[in-house]
């Protein structure tokens, strides 16, 4: 027999590249079907305002076009998105209809959606339909948000959507005696995702079945279903979401957008198939947006660098709607404020204001980048204040390997508790000091070196993990003998098929070609799924895998002990490919039946689990022009049991490239009328790959998760968490004759030269 589990933790290249190279992905733009409509959807270029009349005859006349879809056309009542996480009673006010009605409240919000024989002629129709709108004074910030002057929803009398509390022991009485206290104010701009395929639909309704097939999902395909078929009156089995491949996801693709349900509407409308891909410019103004954040924290401290308590007030733009996962990341920068940190005594708010921007959603590490930048730029200042080393400051307060598992903030209103699961921050901050050679560096920080200044910093983060409640496998033996993996996991580009195949081989007992395929992305698959959010595939999906390989053993057995004559419990399989009964008699499995053995399997779970780990940076800028240099950056983290090292390590670096850009350029602009001013990728400045050439990411699988039979943890975010406060810090000490101190980001020329200005100390 061979050796169980030499597939796991080994670092196989990707089996899906082979297609990728190739050419031979199937994004949803490469579909097309006979008689095929094209959509182009009319957007408001006014953030607030009410809809006196929209006139679309012109646009319905122009030849090609065969019709045009406004919320009058979809009956009596415009379906509202739900809310997927965290769907409070609090939020369902603020949801977005999937059409405008009677108002406008962002820049991009749909209006009508024109249906035609070309791309072009639909592009064309849009300039032929007249919207007259009775502007409405735009709230462009948290600060108008927050006075009501304008309300968004009238009816509501607040622009506030709800207030997020993180609390833990008593925080008044902690800072009533502390020895040692400072605040500060941080914020953290509006950027996004920005993934490489922008979104895209193809729905097909075949009215003699009543059947709608929606081509283009992505990340939560069950959940959308649901939503769809009740906006459509459809039941579940009615509908077929379809994945394809994905151009990348991020957190921000594949939510229930208003398009999901206006294209397959407009199929069944017309009787035709219609199909929608949205530009550039479209992504810009209507993905998900994320990150805009401030706060006003305030730390207690003893004289020896103890950290006694954490409060503050924090304020999150979430836009104009609560779309389905828009509280995420406000509920993050509250519950998680503390990071890896022994902090005894919490209690952070944070306010979810309503603007004329935009909705937000979830963006990786979702408002964990924003609070760790927050959280660890205050740490500096205080190890500053307190005349104590950065490090043993840290080292100081990390949460210990003994007090594992560690009960964090519990956040309200829902009451939601939650704890760290396993690790040890002290090795990963250690290993990412050696690597960087922080102790050597140390001696640059703050000098001049051929006219740019060098400076030095470090950061510890947490990422959570494994969202539950479930998630569901099935495995096939084919006739052929070889094995079929069905999942609910979505891939989104992160190297799902490897993994899974990994695991399944594994725990069948097989060599990996064994494997024919690992079948994801489509609801006919399996009776349920839940997607890929929250670092969750691997601990939920591969868990599941293990319990469907399970019960797949326990068929096989049984169908080889009738054809054997003997009890199940006498059947041994043999790697994977024939049943031995007793006496040696054996059966290969390849002739067990003609149709195939199939077992399901699921994987239920109410805990998250915790990655942890370091960032440091090394650092060189030119005060004169205010460029920063990116000369070396380290990230060391912990992800549990490790499947594929190789796939870990592209994630981290990846997610620290992310992190460096909402760090250093990345910024969404709006003016005071709502007006987005960085609507292209010529104003939306992104990194290239020539921008941060010098990334080194470690990965160690040292501390299993207790939670989940396979002791992994998601491994999707930890390069990007700690980006910004680590680069604040960074500039911070390259500029510590200026008395420099970041308070904000992005840490543009512009920004990083106006840090410089300040008279030298």
């Amino acid at each position: 027999m061979r050796t169980v589990n030499s597939l796991i933790g080994s670092p196989i290249e990707r089996l899906e590249d082979l297609r990728f190279l190739r050419g031979r992905g199937q994004y949803v733009d490469d579909l097309a079907r006979k008689d095929m409509l094209h959509a182009a959807i009319l957007r408001s270029s006014v953030a607030h305002g009410r809809i006196r009349s929209i006139a679309v005859a012109a646009a319905r006349a122009l030849p090609g076009v065969h019709s045009v879809i406004t919320a009058k056309d979809i009956g009596n009542r415009v379906p509202r998105v739900p809310m997927r996480l965290q769907p409070l009673p609090d939020f369902e006010p603020f949801g977005q209809p999937v059409i405008a009605e009677t108002k406008v409240r962002y820049v991009g919000e749909a209006i009508a959606v024109v249906l035609a024989e070309t791309a072009a002629i639909a592009e064309d129709a849009l300039g032929l339909i007249e919207v007259e709108i009775e502007p409405l004074p735009a709230v462009a910030d948290r600060r108008a948000s927050a006075q009501d002057a304008s309300l968004l929803f009238e009816d509501k009398g607040t622009n506030l959507a709800i207030k997020f509390r993180a609390v833990r022991g008593d925080a008044a009485a902690a800072f009533a005696d502390a020895p040692y206290v400072r605040r500060e104010s941080f914020r953290t701009q509006r950027h996004m995702a920005l993934p490489l395929e922008p979104r895209g639909l193809l729905a097909e309704w075949d009215a003699a079945r009543g059947r709608l097939t929606l081509s283009g999902g992505a990340k939560v395909l069950f959940f959308n279903r649901r939503t769809l078929a009740k906006q459509m009156g459809l039941p579940e089995s009615a509908i077929e979401i379809v994945e394809n491949d994905v151009g990348g996801g991020f957190g921000a693709r594949g939510e229930f957008y208003p398009e999901d349900f206006l294209i397959p509407f407009a199929a069944r409308h017309t009787g035709r198939p219609v199909k929608w891909t949205e530009d550039r410019r479209e992504h810009l103004m209507c993905v998900n947006h994320a990150r805009e954040a401030e706060c006003d924290v305030e730390i207690a401290c003893k004289r020896d660098g103890t950290i006694l308590a954490l409060r503050g007030h924090a304020y999150v733009d979430v836009g104009a709607y609560m779309r389905t996962n828009g509280a995420v990341g406000a509920r993050n920068v509250a519950q998680f404020m503390s990071g890896p940190y022994r902090i005894p005594h919490i209690d952070v708010d944070v306010a979810l204001q309503l603007t004329n921007k935009t909705p937000v959603g979830t963006y990786r590490g979702p408002g964990r980048f924003e609070t760790d930048f927050f959280r660890e730029r205050l740490l500096d200042m205080v190890a500053q204040d307190l005349g104590l080393d950065r490090v043993e400051f840290r080292r100081r307060n990390l949460v210990s390997q003994r007090e594992m598992p560690y009960q964090i903030a519990t956040i309200t209103p829902f009451e939601s508790k939650d704890e760290f699961d396993s690790g040890d921050y002290q090795t990963t901050l250690d290993r990412c000091l050696d690597e960087i050679k922080w102790t050597e560096k140390s001696k640059l920080a703050g000098k001049l070196i051929d006219g740019r200044y060098h400076g030095l910093a470090l950061g510890c983060f947490i990422e959570g993990g494994a969202a539950g409640p479930k998630e569901s496998a099935r495995i096939v033996l084919e006739p052929d003998g070889l094995y079929s993996v069905y999942v609910g996991s979505s891939a989104i580009g992160q190297g799902l098929e490897t993994a899974f195949a990994q695991i399944a081989a594994d725990a069948l007992e097989v060599t990996i070609d064994r494997i024919r395929g690992v079948f994801h992305g489509s609801t006919c698959y399996v009776d349920d799924g839940y997607g890929a959010y929250h670092s969750r595939s691997v601990v939920m999906g591969g868990s599941a895998m293990l319990d469907a390989a399970k019960n797949l053993r326990e068929a096989i057995r049984a169908q080889a002990a009738q054809r054997l004559g003997c009890q199940p419990s006498e059947v041994e399989i043999v790697e994977g490919s024939k049943a031995v009964g007793p006496g040696g008699k054996s059966i290969a499995l390849n002739g067990l039946s003609s149709e195939g053995i199939s077992a399901e399997g699921a994987f239920l779970n109410k805990k998250h689990t915790y990655t942890y780990g370091a960032h440091a940076a090394h650092v060189a800028v030119d005060a004169k022009l205010g460029h920063v240099e990116l000369v070396d950056y380290v990230v060391v983290e912990d992800c549990g049991r490790i499947i594929n090292p190789l796939t870990v390590h592209g994630q981290a670096i990846g997610s620290v490239v992310q992190g460096l850009g909402g760090a250093m350029m990345e910024h969404l602009v709006y003016d005071q009328e709502g007006q987005l001013l960085t609507g292209s990728l010529a104003d939306y400045l992104i990194p290239t790959a020539s921008d941060f050439p010098n990334i080194r990411a470690i990965v160690m699988g040292d501390h299993p998760s207790p939670i989940n039979p396979l002791g992994a943890k998601g491994a999707g975010e930890g390069g990007i968490i700690a980006a910004g406060g680590v680069m604040a810090n960074a500039v911070a000490n390259a500029l510590s004759a200026f008395g420099a101190q970041p308070r904000e980001l992005p840490l543009t020329p512009t920004r990083v030269w106006e840090l410089a200005q300040a008279p030298r100390k």
